[in-house]
């Protein structure tokens, strides 16, 4: 626990006692009959969780370091096999599937509870929520994309209030859960899942997105640099453009820019080549992330979109799920994620792999200490504000 112990201070309150000024609670008559206490806790800031995930990486090994990076996922709902796999793996992250939602919300955070195997440091539980055509929770009930893309902003704000509340109570940290694409194109297969045209509009409902969604999930933004622009499903191929890089900062990159703006810790890089910046994937590219962190001010954490959408491309460079994953990271990415293909074997074979070329030198080691530092302080975040303590089993909506 020493981890939680630095990065939050608790303080208990006596109960009834306002929740709004914990450090200063005081007994109220009659609370000594009280037998539970209220808990707050009070994260410390950004700065100072820089400051400890740096230390806490320096003293981690090469292999630590690199497991800390993957984003894995197996098909089970078996808590015990879930906790078995991540406890093998040590892997920094978990994506839950619909292969690992159970029937109800109480079974949910059973599952939660077993991939999480020290609060102090919770994993990066992480769901593609957001709703409509792409929602992993069965009781999702909130409005999404397919109205949104024409509502007000503060529609889709209450909305993404709503499901970031879902995917907290259930344990999870991470939604990659908004759509910062945009596209005219009623054809386009990303355009039911987008936030509605003209660009300028569809940023605003971005922003309020992640507004909503607030400290209850960690906000993603995805498919960086944008999905509209490039024809096909990158599911099964990799979507080309040629577009002019001034065309894309001017209908592409708003949305990103103010998802960026309002606060989301973490974007999605998808494969997507815009040959006029680059003629490999942007998952792949230097300069995109270069774009990504120096012209649009990015500071958090770069996650990829299944890496296992590189191997369905069909494309022949893309077939080695290992060399993906370490192509990946030399880009800039500092997650990577991977579901198709994976399988129990997958994420170990991809730490050896990191490990391997860090060790022979095509990986700074640089590159692999500034990826696990950001991913560890997201994680440190996470536990200074409770987030590897589940919430009670049957939680009801506060007065």
């Amino acid at each position: 626990m020493a981890a939680l112990a630095a990065v939050c201070a608790l303080a208990l309150l006596a109960p009834g006692a306002p929740s709004a000024d914990a450090a200063s609670a005081a007994p109220r008559a009659g609370a000594e009959d009280a037998v539970t206490a209220q808990v707050r806790v009070a994260a410390a800031s950004t700065t100072r969780i820089g400051e400890i995930a740096a230390a806490d990486v320096a003293a981690m090994s090469t292999r630590e370091k690199a497991a800390s990076l993957v984003m894995a996922h197996i098909p089970s709902t078996d808590p015990a096999v879930l906790q078995a796999f991540m406890r093998s793996t040590q892997a920094g992250g978990f994506i839950l599937m619909g292969a690992n939602i159970p029937a109800t919300e109480d079974e949910l955070r059973v599952i939660t509870d077993a991939l999480t195997i020290d609060p102090a440091l919770p994993p990066l539980i992480g769901i593609d929520e957001e709703g409509g055509d792409v929602a992993r929770l069965p009781w999702d009930r909130f409005a999404s994309s397919l109205t949104l893309k024409t509502q007000p902003a503060a529609d889709v704000e209450r909305a993404f209030a709503g499901r970031g509340a879902l995917v907290q109570r259930a344990g999870i940290g991470v939604n990659f859960g908004i759509i910062a694409d945009v596209t005219p194109d009623a054809g386009h297969f990303i355009w039911r899942r987008s936030f509605g045209w003209p660009p300028e509009q569809a940023a605003d409902r971005v922003a309020a997105a992640v507004t909503g969604e607030g400290t209850q999930a960690l906000s993603t933004l995805k498919h960086f640099p944008g999905h509209g622009a490039a024809a096909g499903d990158s599911h099964t191929s990799i979507p080309t453009t040629d577009l002019p890089s001034a065309q894309w900062r001017a209908v592409d990159a708003p949305p990103f820019v103010a998802g960026i703006a309002a606060g989301a810790p973490i974007v999605m890089f998808g494969h997507l080549a815009f040959t006029a910046v680059d003629p490999a994937p942007a998952s792949l590219s230097p300069e995109w992330h270069r774009i990504l962190r120096e012209e649009l001010g990015f500071t958090g954490v770069t996650v990829t979109d299944d890496l296992g959408m590189l191997q369905a491309s069909g494309h022949p460079g893309y077939r080695d799920p290992v060399a993906n994953a370490v192509a990946a990271l030399a880009a800039g990415n500092d997650l990577l994620l991977g579901v198709m293909f994976s399988t129990p074997e997958t994420a170990a074979a991809i730490i050896d792999g990191v490990v391997a070329a860090v060790e022979s030198g095509s990986i700074p080691q640089t590159r692999l200490d500034e990826a696990a530092t950001r991913v560890h302080a997201l994680r440190l975040q996470l536990a200074g504000a409770g987030r590897g303590m589940l919430p009670c089993a049957a939680c009801a909506p506060a007065d």
